[in-house]
Formats: structure tokens, C-alpha cells, sequence
């Protein structure tokens, strides 16, 4: 599914001129070779552009970046090869720069040979060609002596920019025109690049696009996935003569033409070299597209969901929200409405899949595939379910990652198939793993609030109330809700207000409270520790000048219990305690709030 649905992506990107032509490829050129109508290197000539890049401080920063250049297509052949207008410097000089001096030498004699293979095919495939530039490029190729110039000033001067740089060839006193671009040179180029594609060993049915077509060997490699190889790695490839079959070498096996697979790659590629459909979970590559030549709705769903703001504007994000929670059920979500929220297109196909890299193949970890309204409305759903308060706060699939690791820990990865699990569900809108409820109960019970802080812990309990809401259907709202007579949320709201009716008894400084000692077992057991809690509360109580509030709450709270304090909570039931403990914290915390404001 992954393979066929890049390969119609690219149709789109082509139409939006967002991917290169068949047969060209992008190289980052630094320093242009201007070279005499004789064939005489002339000079270097800095090619680089300057931009602005902005930082994470907010602050502009000016830097100097490579340009990028459309050269006929790079070989990714292993060994030595050379390319048609070479822009490695080892295979045009055939010299090795060390310690500020240049060699012919090394151990295997691979600048000798790289430069061999570039003077072979160059000098090949100029044969018969005719420009000012044309004649230049081969009178250098014939003129040009290894030996003779490893004291080069030239090059020598460049430094250690010579060996980590690519290049393109010019004439001397015309860096505007460029080898590459040379009309001839890229006629040449096209009828040459289609005439290889005739000469294939295999010629079956392509998988994919169903006709015949000669079958790819060899996949182009994939750059850009967090953990692969920085020359890139291949999503599909046969390295082992047992995964052969029918006489078939490598990639023939996969029965996918030539044509698909440099369209699904390229496709794939430019996804990875954007920021708009590209994130990073531990050791996961997210990567999500829509069926469409624009970017609108990747950059909705990496402000949804991945928290991104760039070029998210927050009140129309949340009028967004606002107008699709409105709508109450999903069958109330009409084209006509949601046209009129995103002023984009509901109907169109949205993807999103997972890629993790070993050590010679990408790994497909996750693919989801549904209409982009389906896939915002469920996220959208998944936001309101966190929602505890009035104000809109969205949570991100890298908070939900950060609350299932203890602070303690060394290590800040999460177990890839609970992630895929929990985007699953909220892309998808199906239950979240139990696993998930598991850990963040554990989290609110073991770590200390002091340490991470409100913030995070009202994540934690909007994840738990998200998580109630939808597995168990349970009806939390976004505030407290004094009519639920769930036993647990009671628990919950009574230990909040016997821990406040302690603090302010002690005038606000205690080191310890009894969340602090009783919380953990008061969430699990409540039959055996509160009858413990109220007796030190009634203590509590002598202190205060005015218990009176105090009392009538707690009395409040245990009618709505049934005869006696659960004597043990499920672990749904422990997350309605957390949720009742904090929404009633948070009300009191509030109350408290507006008397200092009214005093």
C-alpha cells in the first residue's frame, strides 16, 4: 500500500514542480571550477548563497549553505563509478588532500582509479559534442595530469574545503553558465538516461502499476531516516541468496518497474527533506502526506497533534476545534461544514506511516490510511476528551511520550508499539491500550508533583480522563462534576478536600501532607485507609476558625457514598480517583483564587 500510494503521490508533486524530472538529481554545489577555452584551471570560485536561518531563541541567524543545483542523476552504484558531470573532487582531480598537502597516493589507489572512470565516461559521452564549454570541459579532462599538479596553489588554497566539497565547471569570467545546463550536454543527458531504461535483464508485470515494464535490480537508496545510513538505505532490497527466487536477482523480485520505483522514491525522499511531513518519536520516523498539491493539511495535523505552531494561527485553531465540537456526533460533520472550517477539501486521502532504519533496510513500523475528515474530526475528538478547563490546551504526541517515563529514568524511549498503538487511536478513534492507563496511573502515584510540575500533571490526568471517556465510556466533564456518584471520582474528590483541610490547618508548611504518605494506598484500598484519613482530619478541623465549609463538603461527599468506602478500585477505577482528586483540587484551588482577588 506504502509503495502505490507514493507513486501517486509524485504525480501530485510533479504537477507542483515539487520534484525533480526523471533522470536529474539535486547535488549541493559549494565552488564552481572556472577553467580557460584551453582546458587550464583558471580558479575556484565560491558558489555558496547566504540565509537566514531562525533560531530556537527566537534571534535571526545569517548562514552560509551550499546551493542546490539539478545535475543529471547520481550514481548510487557501490564501488568506483563514475558519474556524467562529476562534481566529487577525488574523481575529477584524482588527488587526496591530508595535513595541507595533496597526493596521488593511498593504499588502494582510489584517487587514481576514480579519476580514470571519470575521464572515461565523460570523455564517452561528450564524444561528438560542440560549445565553447563542451571544448573546455574535455581539453581539461585531456590535459589534466595528477601527478603534475599536487602542488596545485589552487587547490592548496581551497584547504580542507577541496576534499568535503562538490563542484560544477564554468568558463573563466562566466559563472553564470554552468556545464550542466548546457542545452547539448542535457539533450544528450535525456536520450542517453531513456535508452539505459530499455536495457534490462527482466521484463514482467509491475506489481504496482499492472503493466509490462522492466523490473527494478536495484532500489535508489532513502536519506533522511532518523538512524539510517548517511548515504542512504533501500526500503526495498534482496541481499540474500535465499530471499531469491525464479532466477531473479535482487530488487527483481519485488516485481516493481523502473518507473515506479523512481517515482515512489523520489516521492519519498522529498517527504523526508520537509519539515511539514517529517517527525521524529525516539526511534521512529513519522511521515504523513494528503493526496494533494498543497500543504494545508499536514500543517493542520502537525499543529493537532504534534504541536507545531509554525504558521498556525492559535485562535484559528481553536475556532477550528470549536466549530468541529459543536457538531457534536461524527454524522453531523457534513463536507459543506468542515469545507467551511479548513477551507480545504474533506474527501481527500490522507496517510501517515512510520519508517525505522537497521543496518541495511528501512523497516515499515505503522502505515494509517483514512479521508483527511475522518482523521481530523478524530483528533479533534481526542483534544476535546482532554479538555479540564474552558481555555483550549492541546496536547502533543510528544507530551503523551514524556508522561509514560519516570523523571528518574537515564532513558526517554518508550516502547515504539505502544506509541504506534496510542497514535493508532487517535487517528483512527479506536480505545487506547490498557497499557496506557497502566502507566500513568503508576506515574501519579510514584513520582513527586513538586518535581514535575502542574503542567504536567494535568497532562497526565487529561490523558486518564481521555482515557476514561472513551474505553469506559464514562461521562468526565472538563470541570468537577458534583453530580457523579461514581465511588471512585468521590474517594477521589473527598481525599482533596481532607489533604486542603490539612494544609490549611498547618497554615500552608508542611514538608509532607497525607498525598504525600496515604495517596497510593488511599487510590487503591480506600476502605482501610480513610477511616484512618478522617479521624486526623476532625483533628484538623479544631484548628481552623471556620470549618464550617469544610464540613459541609465533606458531609456532601460521603451521602453520595454508598454504605461503606470501596475496599478495592479497579485500575479504571483508580483513574476515575485521580481524575475526582485533581478536578476537585483544581476547585478548590480556584475558589481560593477569587477570594484573593476579591480581597
Amino acid at each position: 500500500m506504502l509503495i502505490s500510494a507514493l507513486n501517486e503521490y509524485y504525480y501530485y508533486l510533479a504537477r507542483a514542480d515539487k520534484v525533480l524530472p526523471e533522470g536529474y538529481s539535486s547535488v549541493n554545489i559549494k565552488y564552481l571550477i572556472a577553467l580557460s577555452e584551453e582546458g587550464e584551471l583558471k580558479g575556484i570560485i565560491d558558489y555558496r548563497e547566504k540565509n537566514t536561518v531562525k533560531q530556537d531563541n527566537g534571534k535571526v541567524k545569517e548562514v552560509i549553505s551550499p546551493k542546490k543545483v539539478i545535475m543529471p542523476k547520481r550514481t548510487e552504484k557501490p564501488g568506483i563509478v563514475g558519474n556524467i558531470i562529476e562534481h566529487r573532487p577525488l574523481y575529477i582531480f584524482g588527488l587526496n588532500y591530508s595535513d595541507n598537502q595533496l597526493s596521488t597516493k593511498d593504499s588502494t589507489d582510489k584517487a587514481k582509479k576514480s579519476h580514470e572512470a571519470f575521464v572515461e565516461s565523460n570523455l564517452k559521452f561528450i564524444e561528438g559534442l560542440d560549445s565553447p564549454l563542451i571544448n573546455a570541459y574535455r581539453n581539461f579532462i585531456l590535459k589534466w595530469n595528477c601527478e603534475k599538479e599536487t602542488e596545485n596553489i589552487i587547490l592548496l588554497d581551497n584547504g580542507k574545503e577541496f576534499a568535503n566539497s562538490n563542484y560544477a565547471f564554468c568558463l573563466s569570467g562566466h559563472p553564470e553558465k554552468l556545464l550542466h545546463d548546457e542545452p547539448l550536454i542535457k539533450s544528450k543527458w535525456e536520450y542517453s538516461y531513456n535508452g539505459r531504461k530499455l536495457d534490462y535483464e527482466v521484463k514482467e508485470q509491475c506489481a504496482i502499476s499492472g503493466s509490462n515494464e522492466n523490473i527494478a535490480r536495484l532500489h535508489n537508496k532513502i536519506k533522511g531516516v532518523y538512524g539510517g545510513q548517511a548515504s542512504g538505505t533501500v526500503l526495498v532490497g534482496f541481499n540474500n541468496s535465499c530471499d531469491e527466487s525464479y532466477g531473479n536477482k535482487q530488487g527483481q523480485n519485488s516485481c516493481i518497474c523502473q518507473t515506479v520505483m523512481e517515482h515512489y522514491t523520489e516521492a519519498l525522499n522529498y517527504l523526508l527533506s520537509t519539515q511539514e511531513h517529517t517527525v521524529v518519536l525516539d526511534d521512529v520516523t513519522v511521515l504523513f502526506f494528503a493526496m494533494s498539491e498543497e500543504d494545508v493539511y499536514e500543517n493542520q495535523i502537525q499543529t493537532l497533534l504534534f504541536g507545531k505552531k509554525e504558521g498556525a494561527d492559535a485562535e484559528s485553531v481553536d475556532s477550528m476545534l470549536k466549530s468541529i465540537w459543536s457538531s457534536g456526533k461524527q454524522a453531523l460533520i457534513t463536507e459543506d461544514r468542515l469545507n467551511a472550517i479548513n477551507q480545504v477539501n474533506d474527501n481527500v486521502v490522507f496517510y501517515m506511516f512510520g519508517l525505522k532504519a537497521n543496518s541495511s533496510r528501512l523497516s515499515l513500523k505503522f502505515i494509517y490510511k483514512k479521508r483527511f475528515a475522518d482523521i481530523l474530526f478524530n483528533i479533534a475528538l481526542f483534544q476535546k476528551q482532554t479538555q479540564i478547563s474552558e481555555k483550549i490546551q492541546l496536547i502533543s504526541l510528544w507530551e503523551i511520550k514524556r508522561e509514560l517515563v519516570s523523571p528518574k529514568s537515564k532513558s526517554d524511549s518508550v516502547n515504539p508499539a505502544l506509541i504506534s498503538k496510542i497514535m493508532e487511536a487517535i487517528l483512527m478513534g479506536y480505545d487506547f491500550p490498557l497499557a496506557l492507563l497502566d502507566i500513568l496511573i503508576r506515574r501519579v502515584k510514584t513520582d513527586d508533583e513538586k518535581e514535575i510540575g502542574r503542567y504536567r500533571r494535568n497532562v497526565r490526568v487529561r490523558l486518564i480522563k481521555a482515557y476514561l471517556n472513551r474505553n469506559v465510556k464514562e461521562e468526565l466533564g472538563m470541570a468537577l462534576d458534583k453530580n457523579n456518584i461514581n465511588q471512585a471520582y468521590l474517594c477521589g474528590r473527598l481525599f482533596a478536600v481532607l489533604e486542603k483541610v490539612q494544609n490549611d490547618a498547618s497554615g500552608g508548611n508542611l514538608n509532607r501532607t497525607i498525598k504525600d504518605t496515604y495517596f497510593a494506598s488511599a487510590c487503591s484500598k480506600p476502605a482501610i485507609i480513610f477511616p484512618t484519613l478522617i479521624k486526623l482530619t476532625q483533628n484538623h478541623l479544631k484548628k481552623l476558625n471556620s470549618p464550617v465549609f469544610y464540613n459541609k463538603l465533606i458531609s456532601e461527599i460521603i451521602d453520595g457514598l454508598d454504605d461503606s468506602f470501596p475496599k478495592n478500585l479497579s485500575l479504571y477505577e483508580q483513574g476515575n480517583f485521580i481524575v475526582g482528586y485533581y478536578q476537585q483540587v483544581e476547585n478548590l484551588y480556584m475558589k481560593r483564587e477569587k477570594k484573593e482577588e476579591e480581597k
